[in-house]
């Protein structure tokens, strides 16, 4: 049955008044005795439409600086009292308490506060007591309450309310229920979260409001939604829609650029580099790192540090690929790519990112600290007998950027400033590392002189054997096998420089 209830009294009582208007003058004139409280009794008032304090009806005022006005039987009975229920509408009579149909709260912006960097005493008075709870009442009692949590179902409420005279069917108030619970339970979330960051409990709490389906997965045959507010991340000055897997490449490539600050661009396949390098300016930066794997930048996603100007997005228009992400563009930049519809131009935007990563995993969630360590020359233990040069040193820097962000196991070989070559996501890091050494020289990279980046130790001197024998000149590893001492008399052996940092950087 669809249970329809016409409304005869309303509650109204929120901190955003933005959109209200046309409702209330709706209810008004459909006969429905309005019920608020402070400034929303006042902007009621304000539009000449009739209104009752909640003061009014409890006989009490608000109290406490605002903390208590509708904490009282006579609200909450008129809200969860069940009308098929003979004893509830015995007692309802007895105590004069007034069947409340609708009710229409939000609640104080808790997450606001916290992100505009109020003062803990402010954040804590921003912790809603008797809005959460004038919620939670209603959608309990769907079954003859609506519940409105939200401004953004003021517009659907009234739609139903015109169309049917007031009134509502039990699967409208279910509806408007369940975005109600979501509601309050995204508010206690983001409050848990707050007090849980020291000493943090070991439970895992998420809640994301914004959601976007995407047209598939990472195959067709799969569903798939990105929970976030893409819009905050990115402005979309070109293209499509991101695909699943757009999005995973994004995520890489976004987490890889922000290692560097001189100018710098990088090209990213399957989320591992293929090409990348600093310069000074963006478009031999461009041309540098193109010329590390021309083959796999076709269909790549392509990210830079700095403002894209005409000049660059010329030399950049002649490749195929799906996503550009850059800060700022030339005007005309943007112009020359949006003549080819599909191109996905993306200006990033300042967003503060978070410094945890999470998946789910077998029959639950594995969730980890982000890997936000990057060792440079000061963290680097010379652990042979030759040093390594000061430009050494900066490529074995270089390196060990680009190993963090590579797939294990991987290895990375640089030569001023320009990934030449990696071998990433082996079984083998003796696999890895032939597979950089062979991958060079098919694009005509000579590995002599080259820094080689290691993202674990050396279980074994061979890597660095093979490493010598081709002309790498220096090695960065993080340490830490029993057989270090084996590595390091090789390295002697062959003449080379080898440092350690202390710091693993597998990437699964």
């Amino acid at each position: 049955m669809s249970q329809p209830i016409k409304i005869k009294n309303a509650l109204i009582s929120v901190y955003y008044k933005d959109g209200l208007e046309p409702l209330v003058k709706l209810l008004a004139a459909q006969g429905v005795q309005l019920f608020s409280t402070g400034g929303t009794e006042q902007f009621i008032k304000d539009l000449n439409l009739p209104v009752t304090a909640v003061e009014d009806l409890t006989g009490y005022p608000s109290i406490l600086g605002g903390r208590v006005k509708t904490l009282h039987p006579k609200v909450f009975g008129g809200i969860l009292n069940r009308r098929a229920l003979t004893g509830d509408q015995e007692q309802i009579a007895e105590y004069e308490i007034p069947e409340i149909d609708l009710v229409i709260v939000d609640l104080y912006p808790f997450e606001e506060t916290v992100k505009a960097g109020g003062t803990p005493e402010e954040i804590i008075e921003k912790i809603d007591i008797g809005g959460i709870s004038l919620i939670r009442a209603a959608a309990k009692n769907f079954n003859d309450v609506v519940i409105i949590a939200s401004k953004n179902d003021y517009p659907t409420l009234q739609a139903q309310l015109e169309a049917q005279n007031g009134e509502t069917t039990l699967a409208q108030r279910k509806s408007f229920a369940k975005t109600a619970f979501h509601t309050s339970s995204h508010y206690d979330t983001a409050i848990f979260n707050y007090f849980n960051q020291e000493e943090p409990l070991d439970v895992f709490k998420q809640s994301v409001t914004e959601a976007k389906t995407l047209r598939y997965g990472e195959n067709p045959h799969q569903g798939a939604v990105f929970y976030g507010d893409l819009e905050a991340m990115f402005t979309k000055l070109n293209g499509k829609e991101l695909s699943y897997n757009n999005l995973v490449d994004v995520d890489a490539a976004v987490a890889l650029i922000d290692e560097f600050q001189d100018p710098t661009f990088a090209i990213l396949k399957h989320t591992n580099a293929c090409g990348i390098a600093s310069r000074p300016t963006v478009k031999q930066a461009w041309i540098d790192a193109l010329a590390c794997d021309p083959v796999s930048a076709f269909g790549g996603v392509l990210i830079t540090n700095v403002e894209v100007d005409l000049a660059t997005a010329e030399e950049i228009n002649n490749l195929f690929f799906e996503v550009l992400i850059a800060p700022a563009y030339q005007p005309e930049a943007v112009e020359l790519f949006s003549k080819k519809k599909n191109r996905v131009i993306l200006k990033r935007n300042e967003v503060e990112l978070s410094k945890k990563q999470f998946k789910t995993l077998l029959n639950g969630v594995i969730e980890q600290d982000k890997d936000l360590i990057i060792e440079g020359p000061e963290q680097m233990t010379t652990v042979t007998d030759k040093a390594p040069t000061a430009q050494e040193l900066k490529d074995l820097y270089f390196a060990n950027k680009i190993v963090k962000h590579t797939k294990s196991n991987t290895i990375v070989l640089v030569k001023n400033d320009v990934l030449i070559a990696s071998g990433v996501g082996q079984t083998s890091r003796v696999d890895a590392l032939r597979q950089a050494i062979e991958k060079a020289a098919s694009f005509g990279f000579s590995v002599q002189g080259a820094a080689m980046a290691s993202d674990a130790f050396f279980p074994f001197p061979d890597c660095v054997e093979i490493a010598a024998d081709a002309g790498i000149t220096a090695v960065l590893q993080p340490g830490g096998s029993i057989k270090d001492a084996d590595s390091v008399a090789k390295a002697n052996e062959k003449g080379i420089a080898m440092v350690t940092t202390g710091v693993r950087h597998f990437k699964h």
